[in-house]
């Protein structure tokens, strides 16, 4: 296990021997218990051997999920339906303008390191936004990539990428969600990620200035993909 998350070897997690990994896009938001039911049963067949890794591009309608360390408290406001998950993490929101990535590998074959592969997905979208001049950074207290802004305050800092994993016999699900242009209201329904402390908050590229399509941030992803994962 690594110790310092900023360390991260970007070459630890090459498939070796190669290997292509499958990338599929949604169009249209997709269900978030038909997502969770696709992930189990794609894991399950990459473990058996009779799947190829797959990365699932996709949006969900509006709604909240809570990760194995979440806390009833964190939802301050019903607004949305809310789903118990069995992912890593806390409290989130999902919803349209919001790029959500099911990252399905094997991590038995790649680096069987969890607290690694959590710090490859920051590494990744961190390089995915510096596509758009966008500098994200990563917090040894707080799991997600993190945007200084000072125009809010000395020490503000707002999240712009969630992440939450789960693995079953070393195969990755669930993922990580970027924020493109979701409404950030819907956030203040929630302790998002269990962060209540003022000074940290929430954005997205949008409200950071940069306005993009889906397919903009889907090429950034694609690319920055191949420098962590190979």
């Amino acid at each position: 296990m690594i110790n310092d998350r900023q360390s991260l070897d970007l070459r630890a997690f090459a498939l070796p021997g190669g290997g292509a990994v499958e990338w599929q896009v949604s169009r249209t938001p997709v269900p978030y218990l038909e997502a969770v039911a696709a992930m189990e049963a794609r894991a399950g067949a990459i473990a058996d051997g009779k799947a190829a890794e797959l990365v699932w591009l996709l949006e969900h309608p509006p709604l909240y999920t809570s990760g194995t360390s979440g806390k009833d408290a964190d939802l301050l406001d019903a607004h949305f339906p809310l789903f118990l998950t069995g992912r890593g993490g806390q409290l989130t929101y999902h919803g349209p303008g919001q790029r959500v990535a099911y990252v399905m590998l094997d991590l038995k074959r790649r680096r069987p390191d969890v607290r690694a592969y959590v710090a490859g997905l920051e590494q990744w979208i961190i390089l995915a936004l510096a596509a758009f001049n966008v500098r994200g950074e990563r917090r040894e207290d707080r799991v997600g990539v993190w945007v200084a802004r000072p125009d809010k305050g000395q020490d503000h800092e707002d999240k712009i990428a969630a992440i939450g994993v789960r693995l079953r016999r070393w195969v990755s699900f669930h993922g990580i969600s970027i924020n493109v242009e979701p409404d950030l209201s819907h956030f203040q329904a929630i302790v998002p990620c269990g962060v209540a402390d003022p000074r940290y908050g929430v954005t997205s590229l949008a409200d950071l200035g940069q306005f993009l399509t889906m397919a903009d941030v889907d090429v950034a992803l694609r690319q920055a993909f191949r420098e962590v994962f190979g």
